[in-house]
């Protein structure tokens, strides 16, 4: 039951505590210690990224992205250029040292609401379980809360997506419910999980991440101290 009630008695949400709209993410880089989240550049990613991708041999990668794999570097960067230069979604290309690593995407914007979900996410095994992934999921959650003010992040994934949805809570969303056949995509039907982290949710989660990135959570062989909170 809410706390809030209306001139009337009902209950009703709490008010809101933001203006509205809020911004549009920029295309502007976002720098960390581990990585560094950058907006997509066909011409300077495109072929280190299909590189990378080439040593998941058997395609594992890409069995729940709605396209995939790619028989060579120009099926790629023919889906590149036709997908990944909108402002919605809007992706972005992790570095590591430098080097192109995986991609993901601000998408399904919503500035009158305050609402912006991450997707498009693919990671290349390079990437997979770093330090450097964990801090790209950081630095877009910091830029959506911290820099651009929104009130809802979120996280969908099919729902047969066993290691989405682990890390979907082990960064700290939490599961909201799941649509049935919400979708499709490559020929086949698809249940969508939904998780979401609020602003409220926010300060305790980003103070974790904090903590977990801080170089003294790692020993000499770069192995976790402590764990990230797992809900």
């Amino acid at each position: 039951m809410s706390e809030h009630v209306n001139e009337l008695g009902q209950p009703v949400g709490a008010p809101l505590t933001i203006a509205l709209p809020r911004p549009r993410p920029p295309r502007t880089p976002m720098r960390g210690r581990w990585c560094d989240v950058v907006p997509l550049d066909p011409d300077a990613h495109a072929k280190a990224l299909h590189a990378a991708y080439a040593a998941d041999t058997e395609g594992r990668i890409w069995t729940y992205l709605p396209k995939g794999p790619f028989a060579d570097l120009a099926a790629y960067r023919a889906w590149m250029d036709e997908t990944c230069l909108t402002d919605d979604p809007l992706f972005h290309t992790i570095l590591v040292d430098g080097h192109p690593l995986g991609v993901a995407s601000l998408m399904r914007i919503d500035p009158a609401h305050g609402v912006i979900e991450v997707g498009n996410i693919n990671f290349s095994p390079a990437l997979s379980r770093t330090r450097a992934a964990t801090e790209a999921m950081f630095l877009m959650m910091a830029r959506a809360f911290d820099e651009l003010g929104y009130r809802r992040y979120e996280w969908k994934c099919d729902a047969l997506n066993a290691p989405s949805r682990h890390a979907a809570l082990r960064l700290g969303f939490t599961y909201e419910g799941t649509f049935r056949q919400a979708t499709t995509y490559k020929g086949r039907n698809r249940d969508t999980a939904w998780y979401a982290i609020t602003d409220g949710d926010w300060p305790d989660l980003k103070a974790g991440f904090v903590a977990w990135l801080d170089p003294a959570n790692f020993d000499a062989m770069g192995r976790q101290r402590a764990r990230l909170h797992q809900k």
